[in-house]
């Protein structure tokens, strides 16, 4: 999907989704971020139909090559439209095509939200401290209102439950399938093994819940992006990604996600929850993070080296292992 030229089957398909008398597409573009996905955003104009009218859409389709533990759009499209519906803050989704012929890959089209997204741009905005701790706690009652969703739940039969010790096996499988050993991330696998909590709450769980997946317009948070490694987990696994030092794109001065300072999220997520992030409790979930996303950024690596998806972003993620590495060694030096 590398050619303008699809915009006419994306077009094609949209007319007959929109039951519009036509379907005119006027820019096509591949937007930044999207990690393991592709989004495309979308200037359309839609003559006639429930969707009559100019529109700045999204779609979202598979990468040539995939991550492991990332859910298929369908599955993902469904989680869209729960959280949508359920006021979670995802955009409005419209459509899902799961035909490969049209663009040769499954995808779907939602709406377009305002605002930034991309991690090295949100923390470099210019926001004063009361809008640093407003943002704080918008995204500390975001992260509430998901984790307030309980299992089960019956609009999503598929979602796969992450307890504690199923999130460390979860690593270590994806770690054992790699060609090379790494020994520190085994290390922290086994802290984190022997430190797991003996009792844990399960909740719905976004599980890439940071600084790169939400909008900010305005200094304001303006929706939660990217679902595609939601599941039903533990809740402080979001707080613990989202406190992680690998997504403050080295504003390492404001923890949460290089935007907010702990004082004005983790009390904030508190009083929005009712439940409590004891600080070795955070710290535990933070050395989880670092662990989790060197294995994903090992497997970006690795869909580089396969040569399905030649990329130097790919290859240089792989890169931040070692980083990630001694994050790790820091975190779980007790």
């Amino acid at each position: 999907m590398k050619n303008i030229p699809i915009s006419a089957a994306v077009a094609q398909y949209l007319r007959t989704a929109c039951a519009a008398h036509s379907v005119q597409i006027s820019d096509i573009s591949l937007l930044s971020g999207g990690a393991i996905q592709q989004n495309w955003g979308l200037n359309v104009e839609v003559a006639g139909g429930l969707h009559a009218g100019v529109h700045a859409w999204v779609l979202r389709t598979d990468a040539p090559a995939v991550v492991a533990s990332s859910l298929s759009r369908e599955r993902e499209y469904a989680i869209l439209r729960f959280a949508y519906a359920h006021g979670l803050g995802a955009p409005r989704p419209l459509f899902l095509c799961v035909d490969a012929n049209v663009i040769g890959r499954p995808f779907f089209v939602m709406e377009k939200l305002p605002g930034v997204a991309a991690g090295h741009k949100v923390v470099r905005l210019t926001l004063d401290p009361s809008e640093r701790k407003a943002l704080a706690r918008e995204l500390a009652q975001a992260a509430a209102r998901i984790h307030a969703v309980r299992p089960p739940i019956a609009a999503l039969p598929f979602l796969q439950r992450y307890t504690t010790r199923e999130v460390i096996s979860s690593c270590r499988r994806h770690l054992d399938a790699l060609a090379e050993p790494h020994p520190v991330l085994e290390y922290g696998l086994r802290w984190c093994e022997l430190h797991a909590p003996a009792s844990e709450e399960t909740t719905f769980v976004h599980r890439d819940f940071r600084t790169g997946n939400y909008l900010v317009h305005d200094g304001k948070l303006a929706g939660v992006l990217d679902w595609e490694f939601a599941g039903i987990g533990n809740p402080l696994e979001d707080i613990g990604w989202i406190c992680a030092k690998c997504w403050c794109f080295r504003h390492e001065h404001h923890i949460v996600g290089g935007v907010a300072d702990l004082a004005g999220f983790i009390p904030a997520y508190e009083a929005a929850s009712g439940r409590k992030v004891p600080p070795d409790a955070l710290r535990y979930w933070q050395a989880m993070a670092h662990i989790r996303w060197a294995v994903i950024a090992l497997q970006q690596a690795q869909r580089h080296l396969s040569g399905v998806e030649p990329s130097l972003e790919l290859a240089l993620t792989g890169k931040i292992a070692a980083e990630l590495e001694w994050e790790v060694l820091q975190l779980t030096n007790t």
